[in-house]
């Protein structure tokens, strides 16, 4: 599993649109999570701590898992 996978700028051709090369690693400086990423119906999304479970269970830490929480957070403040 990479990083990428999570990333609103991995392309299904498995390239990055800012074209980066893929890291081997689960680290990117110019990593973006998106919530489809993780999950595929919206409707799915419990709260940020669910993500960050799930963020941590593939490997992401860091800078990267910052990320993560800063974007379930947004996207819980956006629920009605």
């Amino acid at each position: 599993m990479k990083v990428c996978e999570f990333c609103l700028q991995f392309e299904l051709d498995g390239t990055c649109r800012l074209g980066l090369s893929i890291p081997k690693s689960m680290t990117c400086r110019e990593f973006g999570p998106t919530l489809e990423k993780f999950c595929s119906d919206p409707k799915d999304f419990v709260d940020p701590k669910q993500i960050v479970q799930m963020a941590t269970f593939f490997g992401i830490k860091g800078p990267e898992l910052r990320k993560v929480k800063q974007m379930a957070t947004q996207e819980e403040g956006a629920r009605p």
